[in-house]
């Protein structure tokens, strides 16, 4: 790593007017799968670009693009940090603008702070015609001060809705990259919930909590409306290193109406084969969806409801379209069940966890879908504490037990 500085002097910390800069590399960076240059700095991505390249759906291009469980992490002594970037928001035209996106700082593993930026892109949708145009706008600095004046490790976990170029990073000591130590790498594929859909900031989506309650590092390959059994996601999950995975498979299907039964099975048994090629012993869960009840007994396609001036889905399929195999969340789950069970016989460290164990019908009496899709931040909270009781905790698959 060509920083400035190799190492954390024992000096003391030097005003914070004496700035250093410290280049965006691959080693201050954990949650992406690759870099790319741009014109301001460095752009993270969560797929790498031959899978990118295999698909022009601009839905992907945008979720994937959004850092979700991208985070810098340094050593430093530094009392003051800043960090400028280049955000892109999304906003739907004749719809009020959405929240600005939220950086967590966290210092030694714990939440210290909040903070935000300005300026920056808009790509602005239109729900009405499917058109799409981006707006431009300026670089915008994040700032995070008065921090304790001893060595410790920081972490600046990046808006998980926001598009985010890093352009520079200062500090008023020197940084260097934090050891990664023994903790495992948990590589988790799934839809826009976990991807973060409503939740309050990056460290607080659902897998973001569980990584930090189970102690290990968070690889997020969830994006939003595309979990859909791409090749190419399969190729990326199986491409990268893990310890842990999981893939969350079902939601995307059904409200894109992208596929029937007779397809579903054999391209689950497709999709995991493509990740056992690189992980043949890996724990692998795959996890069925939560509740969700425009869905459970109705296919898809899912479409958007802006009938009180706020976005909420409704699904558009007719029940009785199942006997024809269209999908539907309660057929998909019986199908993972089954297909799981099968492929148990020969892998024993694949395991089937049911979506509604995490987040059923009781939960949602009590913590409703505030757009009938995406779960709330108190929601996020308890599934991420749910997968982290029935994964990591004691005789779970991802146990220490079973490693």
């Amino acid at each position: 790593m060509n920083h400035q500085h190799e190492s954390i002097p024992d000096s003391t910390t030097p005003r914070a007017t004496e700035w250093i800069s410290t280049p965006i590399t691959e080693d201050l960076l954990r949650g992406a799968l690759e870099l790319e240059r741009t014109e301001h700095g460095v752009l993270p991505h969560r797929l790498p670009a031959r899978a990118r390249a295999q698909c022009p759906d601009g839905q992907l291009a945008m979720a994937e693009s959004q850092p979700s469980g991208v985070r810098l992490v340094f050593r430093t002594r530094a009392t003051a940090v800043e960090l400028d970037t280049l955000r892109t928001k999304v906003g739907y035209r004749d719809i009020p603008p959405r929240p600005d996106g939220v950086y967590d700082l966290l210092v030694d593993g714990e939440l210290a702070g909040q903070s935000g930026t300005t300026g920056g892109k808009v790509l602005l949708l239109d729900m009405a015609t499917g058109g799409a145009e981006t707006q431009p706008g300026p670089v915008g600095t994040v700032r995070f001060a008065e921090l304790a004046a001893r060595v410790k490790d920081v972490e600046i976990w990046l808006p998980h809705t926001e598009i985010t170029e890093l352009v520079a990073l200062r500090t008023d000591a020197p940084v260097e990259a934090a050891p990664r130590g023994d903790r495992r790498v948990w590589v988790h594929h799934g839809s826009s919930i976990s991807h973060g859909s409503n939740a309050a900031s990056p460290s607080t989506t659902w897998p973001g909590l569980a990584a930090s309650s189970g102690g290990v590092e968070l690889v997020n390959l969830g994006f939003g409306g595309s979990a859909l059994l791409d090749p190419f996601t399969a190729r990326a999950v199986r491409d990268a290193p893990a310890d842990l995975i999981s893939v969350k498979i079902g939601i995307n299907l059904v409200n894109a109406d992208l596929m029937r039964l007779r397809a579903f099975g054999p391209a689950v048994h497709g999709f995991l084969d493509t990740i056992r090629e690189g992980h043949p012993t890996t724990p692998l869960l795959v996890v069925s969806p939560l509740y969700c009840p425009i869905h459970e007994d109705t296919p898809g396609p899912g479409a958007v409801d802006f009938g009180d001036g706020q976005l909420r889905f409704r699904a558009t399929g007719d029940p009785a379209e199942r006997a024809a195999g269209k999908l539907t969340l309660s057929v998909i789950r019986e199908e993972l069940a089954r297909v799981v069970e099968q492929r148990a016989a020969d892998d024993p460290t694949l395991s089937y966890l049911d979506g509604c164990d995490l987040y059923g019908e009781a939960d949602f009496a009590e913590l409703p879908l505030p757009d009938r899709l995406h779960p709330d931040p108190a929601a996020h909270r308890r599934i991420g504490d749910r997968f982290t009781e029935l994964a990591f905790g004691s005789g779970g698959p991802f146990s220490a037990q079973h490693d």
